[in-house]
C-alpha cells in the first residue's frame, strides 16, 4: 500500500441502508439523559412584526433587530466599513451597532480586535455577537440525542483547536477515506489514561470533512456530574448498539473506541498493544446499517499520561475502573493533570465495507467476530507502521 499524504493541521460510503428497527433513543440513554434532553429544543422566539400585532412568533420566525439598531456601521468582506440603513433579516448583529448600544468605543475595539485576531478580528468578533445573540434568543436547536451543534462548533472545538494544532501537532493521514457524505463508523484505538484522544478525534474530523463526529461513551461519563452534560452537548452519547444504529441511519458518522476502560487505564508497559474489541457490537451495528467501517490508528496518545500505578483500592471506593498513577499525578498535585506534549499521527484506513453482507449477517456470531478481528489486526498493524514513522516521541 503506497505511503498516505500527510495533511496539517487546519485543512480541509456509502449511506446505510437502515433496518428501521428502532425510531427513538433506547431506554438507558433516555435515563441517563435526565428529565427533557431527548427532546429537539426548538424555542419559541417572538419577531418584531409579531410583538407591534400582537401575535406571537413559531419555531421558523427569526428574531430581528429593530432598524435603528442596525444602521450603523457594516462589516464587509474586505474588512471596511459602509453605513446601511436599509432593515434586513440579520444573519449576526451588527458590530459597530452593538458596540454603541452597549456604550463601547467601537473604533478602539476594532483595533483591539485587529491586533488579538488580525486582519479577521472584526469578522470574529462579529461571529461571537451573533452566537451570543442565538444563545439569548434561543435562535439554536439541540437535537433528541441532546447534541447541540452551534454550541460545538463555537465553543468546544476552538478550544481543543490549539491543543492539537500547537501541543500534541498533530499530523493527519487518510482523510480521504471518510465519507464525503452517508454514514460511516469510525473505529479507533483507545490510550491515555485520559480520553482526549476521542476529542482531538472529533476536532480532526470535524476540521477535515466539516462534519460532526457523533461518538459513543461508556455510561459512566453520563453520570460524571458536568461532564455528562457538556459530553451530550458535544455529540456523544451512550455506547449501545440501539443508539449506534439510530446515528448511523441518520446518515451521521459514529465514532467509536471498543478498547473502552480497558485501553484507557492499560499499563504503560503495554503500550500500543490493542486490548479485546468487545463482543463485536460496533461490527453488528454497522451490518445492520449497511455502512463502511473505517479504522482509524491514534499514535501519540500513550504517552500524555504514563500510567506506572493504579490505586485499585480507592477505584472500588469511587466506583470507577481505576484511580491513574503518572510519574507527575499525584505527586505534582493538578499540574501533574497537564498533558506531555506528546508528537501525534493520527491514519484512517481504507473503509471495510458491510453492505454487501447477505441479511441477518448480524446475527451470525462468527462472522461478526471475523470482522471485528479483521478491524482490530488493521489498527494494530498500522499502529506498528506509525511508531516506526514517527521520529521521536516528543518531536
Amino acid at each position: 500500500m503506497a505511503d498516505a499524504e500527510v495533511i496539517p493541521i487546519g485543512s480541509g460510503g456509502r449511506p446505510g441502508r437502515g433496518s428501521g428497527r428502532r425510531t427513538t433513543p433506547s431506554a438507558a440513554a433516555r435515563a441517563l439523559a435526565g428529565p427533557g434532553n431527548g427532546k429537539p429544543k426548538k424555542p419559541k422566539v417572538k419577531t418584531a412584526d409579531s410583538k407591534a400585532s400582537g401575535t406571537s412568533g413559531t419555531d421558523e420566525t427569526v428574531t430581528q433587530l429593530p432598524s435603528d439598531a442596525v444602521s450603523g456601521a457594516r462589516v464587509t468582506e474586505d474588512g471596511s466599513t459602509r453605513s446601511s440603513s436599509t432593515r434586513t433579516e440579520s444573519r449576526g448583529p451588527d458590530l459597530g451597532a452593538l458596540a454603541g448600544l452597549a456604550g463601547l468605543d467601537f473604533a478602539a475595539l476594532e483595533k483591539a480586535a485587529r491586533d488579538l485576531f488580525g486582519a479577521d478580528g472584526e469578522r470574529r468578533i462579529a461571529e461571537w455577537f451573533a452566537f451570543l445573540r442565538r444563545r439569548l434568543t434561543g435562535e439554536y436547536e439541540v437535537d433528541e440525542f441532546g447534541f447541540d451543534s452551534d454550541l460545538t462548533d463555537q465553543i468546544l472545538l476552538p478550544l481543543l483547536r490549539p491543543l492539537a494544532e500547537k501541543w500534541f501537532r498533530v499530523e493527519v493521514r487518510g482523510v480521504e477515506n471518510i465519507p464525503e457524505t452517508g454514514s460511516a463508523l469510525i473505529v479507533a484505538n483507545h490510550s491515555g489514561t485520559m480520553p482526549l484522544d476521542g476529542l482531538i478525534t472529533q476536532l480532526i474530523v470535524a476540521d477535515h470533512t466539516n462534519r460532526p463526529l457523533r461518538t459513543l461513551a461508556a455510561d459512566l461519563v453520563f453520570r460524571t456530574p458536568f461532564v455528562g452534560e457538556w459530553s451530550r452537548k458535544g455529540g456523544a452519547t451512550l455506547a449501545n448498539n440501539d443508539d449506534a444504529e439510530r446515528l448511523l441511519r441518520q446518515g451521521n458518522l459514529v465514532g467509536v473506541w471498543p478498547e473502552g476502560f480497558k485501553g484507557l487505564g492499560k499499563p504503560f508497559s503495554e503500550r500500543y498493544k490493542l486490548q479485546r474489541f468487545g463482543r463485536g457490537g460496533f461490527v453488528s451495528a454497522a451490518m445492520r446499517t449497511g455502512v463502511p467501517i473505517v479504522p482509524c490508528s491514534i499514535v501519540g496518545a500513550e504517552e500524555i499520561y504514563p500510567l506506572v500505578g493504579n490505586l485499585s483500592s480507592l477505584a472500588r471506593l469511587m466506583g470507577v475502573p481505576y484511580v491513574p498513577v503518572t510519574p507527575f499525578f499525584p505527586l505534582l498535585g493538578p499540574l501533574g493533570l497537564i498533558p506531555l506534549p506528546s508528537k501525534w499521527l493520527i491514519e484512517f484506513g481504507e473503509p471495510i465495507r458491510t453492505d454487501e453482507f447477505p441479511d441477518g449477517a448480524a446475527d451470525d456470531p462468527m462472522l461478526v467476530f471475523n470482522v471485528t478481528d479483521q478491524v482490530r489486526e488493521t489498527i494494530q498493524q498500522t499502529l506498528y507502521t506509525l511508531l516506526v514513522q514517527r521520529r521521536s516521541v516528543f518531536f
